[in-house]
């Protein structure tokens, strides 16, 4: 791990995303070439898991990183667990969605947010669901069962299953029939 100190504090370097030392990684999983992975070792890859290419995936530190079996992670996604993601059976998730589970606490006014505590809460996608292109999953969100998400959608709270959202921020549509 590379340490550089810029304007007196210490920034990190992730590593290269090399890591394949997966936690678990079932039959039949593509990882397309270009595809980056930090801390494969808290990730769980289910049977048949296709990431597409340029894909960074970053696991964390004591939390689960779970994409199950038959998923699909488009070209370009980014997704970082550090509260956690769990990703359910036969999601599709289309050409660069990023799912996030941090943010910073703009409370303090006096303080650069960059330099802010973070908040972390987990992401939750449920079986069957489909995210379209673009969508940005924000921290705490969970996703139905069979829900569907219209591309280029900012989804900052919880989707219910087999509901079509969509919107900035998204908001559901109606239901599936």
């Amino acid at each position: 791990m590379l340490t550089r100190k810029i304007d007196g504090k210490s920034w990190n370097s992730h590593g290269s995303g090399d890591d394949r030392n997966f936690k678990s990684m079932g039959r039949g999983v593509v990882i397309e070439p270009g595809a980056r992975i930090f801390l494969a070792q808290f990730i769980e890859l289910g049977d048949d898991v296709y990431i597409g290419h340029d894909t960074i995936l970053k696991g964390y530190f004591d939390r689960r990183f779970v994409i199950s079996a038959g998923a699909w992670i488009g070209p370009q996604c980014f997704m970082y667990a550090s509260a956690g993601i769990e990703i359910g059976a036969h999601v599709g998730i289309g050409p660069k969605v990023s799912i996030i589970t941090s943010q910073h606490d703009t409370s303090d006014i006096s303080m650069p947010i960059l330099h802010a505590p973070l908040k972390h809460a987990p992401v939750q996608i449920g079986d069957g669901v489909d995210i379209g292109c673009g969508t940005i999953i924000l921290p705490g969100v969970k996703i139905g069962r069979g829900a569907q998400i219209g591309a280029g959608s900012v989804v900052t709270r919880d989707i219910p299953e087999f509901t079509i959202a969509a919107g900035i921020p998204a908001r559901a549509i109606r239901e599936r029939a």
